[in-house]
């Protein structure tokens, strides 16, 4: 058993390279074991120091996404450094008490890989008294511990817990009933399994594009732009049917309503070139922009080349 929690341990503390988990709620059932120190306590007024003992149980709950509910039932069992009497049972040297508890438990990161988590636990207890598992008593227990989301079904949880009861009976005296243990489970939920995640589009076919430059001021073509708009006639006439989008462009170094005049002649200027290299006047649109979209971001009144342009967009 030593051996398992240690191991449990060492693998929650490794660094987990899972992503993290998209949760689900839904119903759930586990089991879990581990050890268990009950306090020295004075049964039947005589002084009983308990060894080092164990606890299993299972659990069935339901998992809210953060919070979670459960039924939890669980067997504890130490034994004890001497026999001592316990009433009509006479000489003992162990101490068991079987719980039902429901827990009410909250997970802080339900989405992570690992999560912590607290709860608390109220029920009843069977312990030991002057029969075998004869008294009835209150049960308790506050829960501190992490979780490990394997998948978004299974999941390994290590805690702490601080158990009592009210006090049992022994011979017409009590005691007092209190420990600590640590506990490994695991759980499987019955929820959905996690929707997967869809590829993404595959991109869509690009737009053929073209740009035509100009010098300061002007909106003649270059020998270099006649060349660019010929292979963008050429592209059109590939394509078979098209649109063919000019956009005109300015640079900022003239005023607002100058430069977007300046842009529709740049383009109505591409327009006619396009029209003689073939390309049909109605398959063709112009749009000037000014300079409210430069290609190189300046200060206002700067002459950049780069935004003295026509774009060609072959649709």
């Amino acid at each position: 058993m030593k051996k398992a929690l240690m191991a449990a341990a060492a693998l929650v503390a490794l660094p987990v390279m899972a992503q993290a988990q998209t949760p689900s709620s839904g119903f759930y059932v586990g089991a879990e074991g581990g050890l268990n120190w009950l306090l020295n306590t004075t049964i039947s007024n005589q002084t009983v120091t308990p060894q080092t003992g164990w606890a299993a149980g299972g659990v069935v709950g339901y998992d809210f996404v953060g919070p979670r509910v459960e039924l939890e039932g669980m067997y504890r069992s130490n034994n004890t450094t001497q026999p001592f009497v316990a009433g009509n049972r006479g000489v003992v040297s162990s101490i068991n008490q079987v719980s039902a508890m429901a827990n009410l438990l909250y997970d802080f990161t339900p989405g992570s890989t690992i999560t912590p988590y607290v709860g608390a636990g109220a029920g009843v207890a069977f312990v030991d008294g002057d029969t075998s598992l004869g008294s009835t008593q209150f049960a308790y227990q506050g829960i501190i511990g992490l979780g490990w989301n394997v998948d978004t079904n299974f999941r390994v949880n290590l805690d702490g817990r601080y158990y009592g009861t009210s006090n049992p009976t022994v011979a017409g005296t009590t005691w007092t009933n209190n420990s600590f243990s640590v506990m490994l489970g695991l759980t499987l939920k019955f929820g959905p399994p996690a929707p997967a995640v869809a590829p993404p589009p595959p991109p869509g076919p690009v737009a053929p594009s073209f740009i035509v430059f100009f010098d300061w001021d002007r909106s003649n073509l270059s020998a270099q732009a006649l060349s660019t708009i010929k292979q963008a006639a050429g592209s059109y006439k590939t394509k078979g049917s098209a649109r063919v989008v000019a956009t005109g462009h300015t640079d900022k170094s003239g005023p607002d309503s100058y430069n977007m005049a300046l842009s529709l002649r740049r383009a109505n200027t591409v327009k006619d070139a396009l029209v003689r290299e073939g390309v049909p006047a109605t398959a063709i649109s112009v749009i000037g922009k000014g300079e409210t979209q430069p290609l190189v971001q300046t200060a206002d009144g700067v002459r950049e080349p780069q935004n003295r342009r026509v774009e060609i967009v072959i649709q």
